[in-house]
């Protein structure tokens, strides 16, 4: 039997893997992790993985635009991801992060470190361990799910919204009103899509058989029973 990673292809009893990529603001998050939650699946929050690296790299002085010293560092910290989809957690050496990873210095350079192979290359092993580990399945949310992590996921999706949509979405979530630190966090996000979109290592794509879903005239409870029809859909044909 092949494998993809960790997980058995072709495997009727083996978790259901579904991925949900796409650039920042899209709602992958909150949306991955509400089907998790209805389906009673794992969650996985790779984008919070990456955070944690960065922000052990930033606390530990490495410099973060210096891709061999971050090569070098990236295999020290411990990071560990819980998947409870009720209460997901992300840990550095024992050490709840899940609030600073969010702030805007490790906001500012999680692309750069995300960039780095040795960095992606560590990650993905812990993701692919993830699945291995689901005990029904696991949702996924991320850059490269469908297109490198999970390559034979069951249900792949990407996820976009416009630029501008995104920015007012982040714009509600700090409570920002003030019109120029609008315009500051799009051309935050135009710039982490160009840095995402760009880089040598896994880039931000849609997977040739990825499901394109336009989030930005839905709620996310539509998004999440689209998706969801899509899971169902595809667990029939698997047991058919």
């Amino acid at each position: 039997m092949r494998s993809e990673g960790s997980r058995p292809v072709d495997n009727s009893s083996a978790p259901v893997v579904v991925v949900l990529d796409g650039p920042a603001g899209t709602g992958k998050s909150t949306v991955s992790r509400e089907i998790a939650a209805q389906l009673g699946y794992s969650f996985l929050d790779t984008g919070a993985m990456y955070r944690a690296m960065t922000f052990w790299l930033l606390n530990a002085g490495v410099d973060v635009d210096d891709a061999d010293a971050v090569a070098v560092a990236s295999g020290k910290p411990v990071i560990v991801s819980g998947t409870d989809a009720a209460g997901p957690t992300i840990t550095v050496d024992g050490v709840d992060v899940s609030g600073p990873i969010r702030e805007q210095p490790v906001t500012a350079a999680v692309s750069a470190v995300s960039a780095v192979a040795e960095v992606r290359t560590r990650l993905v092993e812990l993701q692919r361990a993830s699945a291995l580990h689901a005990e029904r399945g696991i949702v996924a949310e991320g850059r490269d799910m469908g297109t490198v992590v999970f390559p034979r996921a069951d249900v792949k999706v990407f996820l976009t919204a416009s630029a501008e949509t995104r920015a007012a979405r982040r714009a509600a979530q700090l409570g920002v009103t003030d019109l120029t630190e609008i315009a500051a966090i799009l051309a935050d996000i135009n710039r982490r899509d160009t840095a995402d979109s760009s880089r040598a290592t896994a880039p931000l794509r849609k997977a040739d058989d990825a499901v394109e879903v336009d989030t930005s005239e839905m709620t996310p409870d539509q998004v999440v029973a689209h998706i969801i029809g899509l899971v169902h859909q595809r667990v029939a044909a698997r047991l058919g």
